[in-house]
């Protein structure tokens, strides 16, 4: 498959998410002219992106919102089920386990690393806390595909780095902190600071 943009993908977990609510009103086919409008984009971008993953639909009828739902689900691999590790139980890391759409979503999440000994042995929302030292073990145990790295930054780069050493390819980062990765692996950064920061320029120029 031809490489597709941040964007793109974004938009398509929009799209999958739409849908859910559409077939939860019963509605059973939906235009791109429609699904544009939902989404605030224009109809020729809707199609674009449902390009590049093959032809959806019919002229003249649209989409089947159950068929289209199913098939992006695929598409962003949600057909899968996905063993998550977050490392760090404070705050974030313990609202995290308490998210139940991960779950519904496919990605179980199995394990919470920590090195604060108080913390290691005792559970997170039923979750048990692991030491960080035996995460080589729990790695090839649980066989974890994505970690969410919720440390203060200036752990997050080595926490990184121990886990990228192990196989992880994949890392949802909530440290305020850009972490330098090899090209195989891949980071999404989920920086509130950065989010609300951006709201306060557009209050302050808009």
């Amino acid at each position: 498959m031809k490489k597709i943009s941040d964007s793109t993908v974004r938009r398509m977990s929009q799209y999958y998410r739409s849908l859910s609510r559409l077939i939860e009103q019963s509605v059973q086919t939906i235009s791109s002219e429609k699904m544009a409008q939902i989404e605030n984009i224009t109809s020729a971008q809707v199609r674009k992106d449902l390009s590049f993953f093959g032809s959806f639909g019919k002229r003249g009828l649209g989409y089947n919102t159950v068929e289209l739902k199913t098939k992006i689900g695929e598409i962003l691999g949600l057909d899968h089920q996905w063993n998550v590790a977050i490392v760090g139980a404070g705050n974030i890391g313990r609202a995290l386990t308490d998210y139940t759409e991960f779950n519904r979503q496919g990605f179980f999440i199995g394990t919470v690393f920590e090195s604060d000994t108080s913390k290691i042995g005792t559970q997170c929302n039923g979750v048990d806390i692991v030491d960080i030292e035996k995460a080589k073990i729990n790695y090839k145990k649980k066989a974890i595909d994505i970690i969410i790295i919720a440390v203060p930054a200036k752990h997050a780069q080595a926490v990184c780095e121990q886990f990228v050493n192990l196989g992880v390819r994949a890392f949802l980062n909530f440290a305020p902190i850009s972490l330098q990765v090899p090209d195989n692996v891949v980071v999404k950064n989920e920086n509130m600071s950065v989010e609300i920061e951006s709201l306060s320029f557009f209050l302050r120029n808009g």
